[in-house]
Formats: structure tokens, sequence, C-alpha cells
């Protein structure tokens, strides 16, 4: 049976090239999902029955993590496969408005060019260069300038937006910047933001299944929802929420974007399943990090902005009929950037670039049925005058949180203690010293590159 060899940077490995043709790709990405805000994750009080088929049907993930606390730092890591540090001015969300929030971003902005450099993409541009028609439907947060836009970074449709959230009946921002769009021109559409995102995925699915000879697809689903402001279906007449009401809400409120989020998601399996593209695509569900309250992060510690593992364990779900093992559980440790390894090796796409991505084929382990190689796990966080520092290392996690006169530490055996209630430190000093110089060294070599 003839084997294909495919590069995926930090390593070669054997794909059978006859079990299976290239995978049509749906990966469906939320926005501040806490890791137990799902039912397959263990909340109580919502009901996600599309996404509980998916589990069903498919695999879940329960040592999965973001690449950073909160938006930006997340989406970088997946677009480029790489640590998020790398590109510089990116570790911190794009502030409303195209606003810096620290140093390096500070410094970037000055000169017009806080965004995700084009180059520096290899998702969409891989999958696009191997013949699949891409397309981002959704939540963007790397570049409000039109250099910066999705078009030119491998997708060939945009409709969502630049910023990181808006009024989900307005679309619009707390700031004066046109920041919803269709691929490069800004546009305005009537209704709740998570449904017009439904029907613009569900249009793109049925069109790529319509033409004659179709290529295979890459649709990038990024959900605003359960991100701020929190308004519901069905409260089109409130008034927009003031900037002191924009990032409160109530549970409840939470609870319905979460459902609405799920009936879209099950549209667009409706979609692939009426246009038969389900036998063979590979459908990705996950969070761009932990949630902040009304969220729930189930039994993990802390929210979204910190490194404890509440702030960037993800709840992740994937089905691809007779590839992934129905209703089966996963508890390897991995990371997002993880998956862009993985769907450019599973759809026979290069690296653009050509040169080694930080994540590795997780999936394509999953699949062969094997371990993956073991590795360390880092974290750095920005904001300000604050970083948050992390490394996991086997069993161990160390944690730092500094800011200007004040700085502290943890040390966690998550082996042991997974909700990070014991901190050991003091206990174990060579343990601490060992994950600090890790941690100093990696610093040096995912320096940033502008």
């Amino acid at each position: 049976m003839k084997s294909k060899w495919i590069w995926t940077g930090l390593m070669v490995f054997i794909l059978n090239a006859a079990a299976a043709e290239r995978p049509n790709i749906v990966f469906m990405l939320a926005d501040d999902l806490g890791y137990g805000d799902l039912p397959s994750f263990g909340a109580k009080d919502v009901q996600t029955p599309h996404l509980d088929r998916l589990a069903k049907e498919g695999i879940k993930f329960t040592q999965a993590y973001a690449n950073g606390p909160e938006c930006t730092p997340s989406r970088t890591a997946i677009h480029t496969g790489r640590h998020p540090q790398r590109p510089g001015g990116l570790e911190c969300p794009l502030g409303t408005g195209n606003v810096g929030r620290y140093d390096d971003a500070i410094r970037l902005r000055e000169k017009n060019d806080l965004g995700l450099p084009p180059n520096m993409a290899v998702l969409a541009p891989g999958l696009k260069q191997a013949g699949y028609a891409t397309a981002l439907i959704g939540k963007w947060h790397l570049g409000y300038e039109p250099k910066f836009n999705p078009l030119e970074q491998g997708f060939d449709r945009f409709f969502g937006i630049l910023g990181g959230n808006v009024d989900y009946y307005r679309h619009v921002e707390l700031s004066d910047l046109p920041v919803f769009m269709e691929d490069r021109q800004p546009v305005a559409r009537e209704g709740y933001m998570t449904d017009l995102f439904r029907d613009e995925s569900v249009a793109f699915i049925r069109q790529q299944t319509k033409v004659e000879n179709p290529a295979p697809f890459f649709l990038f689903l990024a959900f605003t929802a359960p991100h701020f402001p929190f308004q519901p279906p069905g409260t089109a007449d409130e008034p927009m929420p003031t900037a002191e009401q924009w990032t409160k809400g109530t549970r409840a409120n939470y609870v319905k974007m979460i459902e609405n989020m799920d009936e879209a998601a099950g549209a667009v399996m409706a979609a692939l399943a009426e246009t038969g593209a389900d036998k063979n695509t590979l459908i990705v569900f996950a969070s761009d990090h932990g949630a902040m309250q009304p969220g729930s992060n189930g039994p993990y510690r802390d929210y979204k902005e910190t490194l404890f593992e509440g702030g960037i364990r993800t709840p992740v779900l994937a089905r691809w009929p007779g590839r992934l093992k129905a209703g089966s559980v996963d508890d390897r440790p991995w990371m997002l950037m993880d998956l862009t390894a993985s769907i450019l090796a599973l759809a026979d796409a290069k690296v653009p670039d050509g040169r080694p991505l930080d994540g590795q084929p997780v999936l394509v382990d999953v699949i062969e049925g094997r371990e993956s190689a073991p590795r360390d796990f880092y974290w750095r966080a920005r904001r300000g005058d604050r970083t948050w520092r992390a490394v996991r290392s086997g069993g161990w996690k160390w944690i730092s949180r500094e800011d200007p006169g004040d700085k502290e530490e943890w040390l966690f055996n998550l082996s042991s203690d997974p909700t990070e209630k014991t901190d050991a430190k003091k206990s174990q000093r060579a343990e601490v010293t060992r994950l600090k110089a890790l941690m100093m060294n990696w610093e040096t070599e995912v320096k940033a590159e502008r």
C-alpha cells in the first residue's frame, strides 16, 4: 500500500494516502467559552444538543490548551502554527479601536503595523496553495488595517468583524471605526450576529458542493459568542449597552448565547449532511481560551487573562467519520497551535514559508493511534506593565505574575492537583529552579521577529 511523506516542520511522519481523500475542514471557534460551559464537559445549566452529538460521534479532548489566555494571542497561534510571541505585539488583545496595550504593541501601532503580518500566516495560505477553497466567517481580531485583512492571509472569503467584540444587533464596537466587513468593504446587515455568521457559513458550504468537480474546502467559523456584550437573541429592542454595561452580564443571558451558538453549529452540520459533504469532513470545535464571569471553567482555577488552568484550558471536540473513534476521550496535553500542523498534514498541504512550526500534528497522532512526542508547554501574556508567565513540564506547572513592585509565583503538580489548590514552591525549590530556567531559554528562542 502506497504511503506518502508529509513534512509538518518539526517532524516527518507517514500518513497512509490510500486511507481517505483529503477532507473538507470546518473549524468552529467559540469566543470566551469556558471549559465547564458545555454539557459534554460537565455543564448542568446549558442545553447544546448539536455539540453533544459532536461529542457522541467524535472525540473529546480533556487537556487542550490555548496558547494565550485572551483572544488575539490564541488566534495568532492558530493562524501561524507557532507561539504568538514570534510576530511581536500580539500577546495581548488588540484594544477596541485598534489600540496597542503594552509597549511592543504600542510601538507597532505607532508605525501602523499592529496586526498579523500576512507572511507569517500559514494555515489558510497553506490550504489555499493545496487547492482548498477557504473562508473566514466571524471574528478576526488580528489587525484593523487593510493590509491585515483575512483576504491578504489566504482566505478567499471574509464576512465578519475586524475587532474583538461588537453589539450583536447593531454590529458596531465602542469606537468610530467600521469593523463589520464583507471581504474588504464595510457591510450593513440586519440580524443577530451569530445568526448572520450561521447563514453565511451554510451558504458557503452549499456553494462549494454545487460546483462541478468541487475542491475541498476550509471553513473557519469564528463565533463572537459568548463574548461580551452579553446580549442574547430576542432582545433587539433593548438599547445598546453603555461602556459601563458592556462587559456586565448574567449567567442566564450567557447561557442563551451559548445555546444559540449551538443552533448555529447544528445548522452547519445539517448543511454538511444535506450536501453529502459530512462523510469526509473533519469538524473541530474549540474555544479560544477560558471564560470570564459569568462563564464557567468547570473545576479549574480562575478565569480568562490568567495562566491558571481556568484561563487556558479549552474544551475541544472533533469528528471525522471513520477516522476519529466515536465517543472517545483523549487526555493527552496539547495546544491549539497543534491544530494548524494537524490540518495542514491531513490536507497534504505544505507550510508556505518552509520554516518549522512550533505545533505538532496531534490529530494525526490520534488517527494513527500513537502517542504524541513529549514536550514542554509555555505561555507568556502581557497587558500594560503586567506580565504572566507559565511553563508546564510533565506534571509540574510553574506560574508567575509580575507587576511593577509586585511579583508572585506558584508551583503546582497537575498530576495530583489539576485544580491548582496546593502551592508546592516552598517544598520543591529544585523544580521551581528547573522550570524557571526552561522559561528563560524559551523566551530567548521566541523573541519577536519585528
